[in-house]
């Protein structure tokens, strides 16, 4: 009978760890799956629209021409590149491909007069560096680019926003 009653409470008590683990394991399984449903969902997003992807009506991928067309004469022009100079506070530089389609917008601030807010650029979270320089770069994969927002230290900094079509692999 003691035997019985030891093998019986021996039973039981493999049994409830059996039973234990069990659920252990599940509640395991259960978590890693919501964890993983919770990351699908995050990355299966749509693509976010960039809100910063042209200046002054020209974007990336417009030709030489059409550029010209849009923002007239500029100071310099050669096959690869176009300065222009809008204002002694303004100026931008707009870079070409070998195929002569933009391929980076470059623009200039000098003493942020007439820059958007970086909010309205690259969105509201943005690196501030102890000089109180301004600082971020937003990645558009989807779109292929990329939009750069940098203002220097100080009251009179210069603003700089840079458009850039993405290379392959970056």
């Amino acid at each position: 009978m003691i035997h019985n009653t030891r093998h019986n409470l021996g039973v039981r008590l493999i049994t409830s760890v059996v039973i234990g683990v069990a659920l252990l394991l599940l509640g395991a399984t259960t978590a890693v799956a919501q964890h993983k449903a919770a990351n699908k969902s995050a990355h299966v997003s749509t693509p976010q629209q960039p809100l910063y992807s042209e200046y002054r009506g020209v974007r990336i991928g417009m030709s030489a021409a059409e550029v010209r067309t849009k923002l007239g004469a500029s100071l310099q022009q050669a096959d690869d590149m176009d300065i222009y100079v809008f204002s002694d506070k303004e100026s931008a530089q707009i870079v070409y491909d070998t195929a002569h389609k933009v391929r980076m917008i470059s623009i200039d601030y000098l003493s942020g007069v007439g820059a958007p807010d970086y909010k309205s650029v690259v969105g509201p979270d943005i690196e501030v560096r102890d000089d109180g320089t301004l600082y971020k770069l937003a990645r558009y994969d989807s779109f292929g680019i990329w939009v750069y927002y940098n203002r220097g230290p100080g009251d009179q900094a210069t603003v700089s926003i840079t458009i850039q079509k993405s290379l392959p692999g970056m």
